[in-house]
C-alpha cells in the first residue's frame, strides 16, 4: 500500500474530512517519527508494533558480480517490530 492509498482509504473511512486534510495529518505523522527515530527515540504504536534506530557494525563483504572485497561502513538502520495482536492476525489470516 502506498501513503496514497492509504489517504484514499482514511478519507473513504472518515466522512467530512477533505483528501488534501487527511493527506496533511498523514505527512505529519510520518514526519514527527521521523524526527523520533533521528533523535535516537523508539517509536511505539500500541496494536501495531514499534520502531526503533539500531547501529550496525562495520563489516567486508565480497561483491557477487565481480568476487572484489568491500568495506561497508557502520550506519544506522529502522528496526521494526511487529506487536503481538498484530502477530496474532497474520497469523489467524494464514489458517
Amino acid at each position: 500500500m502506498l501513503k496514497g492509498n492509504l489517504v484514499d482509504e482514511i478519507t473513504d473511512k472518515l466522512d467530512g474530512f477533505l483528501k488534501r486534510d487527511v493527506r496533511q495529518a498523514v505527512d505529519i505523522i510520518v514526519e514527527t517519527m521521523s524526527e523520533a527515530l533521528n533523535d535516537g527515540q523508539r517509536v511505539e504504536i500500541r496494536g501495531f508494533g514499534s520502531f526503533s534506530v539500531r547501529q550496525r557494525q562495520a563489516r567486508q563483504a565480497t561483491n557477487p558480480k565481480t568476487g572484489k572485497n568491500m568495506d561497508i561502513p557502520q550506519r544506522k538502520s529502522v528496526l521494526f517490530t511487529m506487536s503481538k495482536s498484530l502477530k496474532e492476525t497474520l497469523i489467524k489470516s494464514e489458517e
